[in-house]
């Protein structure tokens, strides 16, 4: 990539190339670190007692963890950071990370079918969240015209469903390409979801 700016440019927008990390603040240094590795599959890169980088990658860090003694809990109903989303590859990858996890006792909070995607999302133990995805769609234009069709004007939020009644369609050799399908439910807002 260029870096040289010209007169022709200097003024451009130019957007970054990629999503490196996320931080996240804690009082809990051990118990948050031990669940981002769990969670997310990734290896400590450098730990100190008042931080670590993690990674699942070939990026140095895509997690870091600022250990803050002192800090209180986060309240509900303020601004703020919503959710952090990661993208698996198939509904297959989706699917055993949620079976993987739900065996050490680390359940979904909430589960949809967006109908671009279909996603897992996850509290760590301080209450950030995290969204596991999969792309329900084969190309970037086709999931760009359902934001466009009558389903997503009804309902912009999802479906909601049940994790493993999907699991157990997947294992018993049902087609990804149909169980990412999102079912039509008629109207649905942000006043019917569960945000926190």
């Amino acid at each position: 990539m260029d870096t040289n700016h010209s007169a022709n440019t200097e003024n451009a927008i130019i957007s970054p190339v990629k999503l490196a990390h996320f931080v996240v603040r804690t009082s809990n240094f051990k118990e948050i670190v031990d669940w981002y590795l769990k969670v997310l599959g990734a290896e400590i890169s450098y730990a100190n007692d008042q931080l670590a980088f993690m990674t699942y990658d070939d990026e140095h860090h895509r997690v870091a963890v600022l250990n803050i003694p002192g800090l209180g809990k986060q309240p509900d109903g303020i601004v703020g950071i919503h959710h952090v989303a990661f993208t698996y590859a198939t509904l297959n990858d989706l699917m055993s990370t949620y079976e993987r996890l739900k065996k050490m006792d680390i359940k979904p909070v909430y589960v949809i079918n967006h109908g671009p995607t279909t996603s897992l999302y996850y509290a760590d133990p301080d209450g950030n969240q995290l969204e596991f995805q999969i792309d329900n769609y084969d190309t970037v234009e086709e999931a760009g015209k359902f934001f466009f069709s009558k389903e997503f004007a009804e309902n912009p939020i999802g479906v909601e469903f049940d994790p493993d009644e999907l699991l157990a369609r997947l294992r018993a050799g049902e087609p990804e390409s149909e169980l990412k399908k999102r079912p039509n439910v008629g109207s649905k807002d942000l006043s019917d979801v569960k945000l926190k």
